[in-house]
C-alpha cells in the first residue's frame, strides 16, 4: 500500500515539491550561515519524495537551546508559510475520502516544515 500511495504522490505533484526543497536547499548552503537551514531543506524534499511509510519524530535527548534558536529563525524567515501551505492542502484534501491518506502526509510534512531542527525522519 504504501508503494502505491508513494508513486501517487510522486505523480500528482510530490516530484516537484521534491525539487523545490532541494534547489531551496542547494541555494541556502551557498552561504555558511545557510548550511543548517540547508540541510534541514533536504531532509523535508527527501520526505516529501516518498512519504508513505515513514514517520517524524523527535530526535532522542536535549537538542540544546540551539535547535530552539534555529527554529525560532526558521519560522521566522519562511516556515510559517511553507506550514501554512501543507495545512491548506491537508485540508483539501481531507474533504474527500479518497485524498484522506494524502491529507495525512500533508499534515506531517507540516509538522516537521514548521519546526524541523531537533526532528528526524524514520
Amino acid at each position: 500500500m504504501n508503494l502505491i500511495g508513494n508513486i501517487i504522490w510522486l505523480v500528482f505533484g510530490g516530484f516537484l515539491v521534491f525539487l523545490q526543497y532541494i534547489l531551496s536547499g542547494f541555494v541556502l548552503c551557498l552561504t555558511i550561515i545557510g548550511i543548517p537551514f540547508g540541510i534541514q531543506c533536504f531532509k523535508i524534499g527527501f520526505l516529501t519524495l516518498f512519504p508513505f511509510g515513514r514517520e517524524v519524530r523527535e530526535v532522542p535527548g536535549n537538542t540544546g537551546c540551539l535547535s530552539t534558536i534555529f527554529n525560532i529563525i526558521w519560522i521566522v524567515i519562511g516556515g510559517i508559510w511553507i506550514a501554512l501551505t501543507h495545512l491548506f492542502f491537508g485540508i483539501l484534501l481531507a474533504i474527500t475520502i479518497i485524498g484522506l491518506p494524502f491529507a495525512k502526509q500533508h499534515f506531517k510534512l507540516m509538522s516537521l516544515s514548521f519546526t524541523p531542527f531537533g526532528k528526524e525522519v524514520v
